[in-house]
């Protein structure tokens, strides 16, 4: 079933998302299906869309959910951890690492305030799998005063994201922009309406040209 046809016919707990966000899901999620994998989503909602992924990736997935409030541990049910914490706090955020291992993906559908988001992103981004998927959700709120943002206001996250792209790039900027580990082990970093999306792994070998790169002139 898909999460599209999971989703319109869902009679138990509430599952809170913006319908185009389900195609989206499934371009980067579907890869991981019926495998062996960890997943996080900060943010238990009410509860609906833990049981949404234990569907849709299988019975080989652990699901972990995280939230500040006490009463989403009523959520945790087979093959589903609930754990209590703050999604900016480096303590806890470990704490995840050491008792479920690196996790293959991890959905923010947090607090969306400026300054989770982007501590979140911070810690947990290196700390994933080798091949892993990052993905933000939620991300109108860069443009919303109560939740930090702004247009092109300092410390938003897509504002973060505009620099993440520079050093993505890095080796092309013949050393004006020293190369980052963000850069060398991030494969791919996708924009949708509200959405940021990270693949992380390695794309290709990135070395120094021996000539000249001169694009092609062909006129389409």
């Amino acid at each position: 079933m898909s999460l599209n046809q999971w989703f319109h016919s869902n009679a138990g707990l509430p599952v809170n998302k913006w319908t185009h966000y389900l195609p989206i899901y499934e371009r980067y999620f579907q890869p991981f299906v019926n495998r062996r994998i960890n997943f996080l989503e900060i943010g238990s909602g009410q509860g609906g869309s833990s049981r949404m992924w234990k569907q849709y990736f299988g019975p080989a997935a652990l699901i972990v959910t995280i939230d500040v409030r006490e009463e989403c541990r009523a959520f945790e049910e087979e093959q589903v951890k609930v754990r209590i914490g703050d999604q900016s706090d480096p303590v806890f955020l470990q704490s995840l690492i050491d008792e479920f291992g690196a996790f293959d993906i991890l959905l923010d559908d947090g607090s969306h305030n400026m300054r989770h988001v982007n501590a979140t992103f911070d810690y947990m981004y290196p700390r994933m799998a080798r091949d892993a998927v990052y993905m933000v959700e939620d991300l109108h709120t860069s443009y919303l005063e109560g939740w930090e943002g702004g247009l092109r206001r300092e410390g938003t996250f897509f504002e973060h994201v505009k620099s993440l792209i520079d050093e993505l790039h890095a080796h092309y900027t013949n050393g004006a922009l020293p190369e980052t580990e963000f850069g060398k082990m991030t494969r791919a970093i996708h924009i949708y309406d509200s959405i940021a999306v990270f693949e992380k792994g390695q794309f290709l070998i990135k070395q120094p040209r021996s000539i000249p790169f001169i694009p092609d002139q062909t006129i389409w």
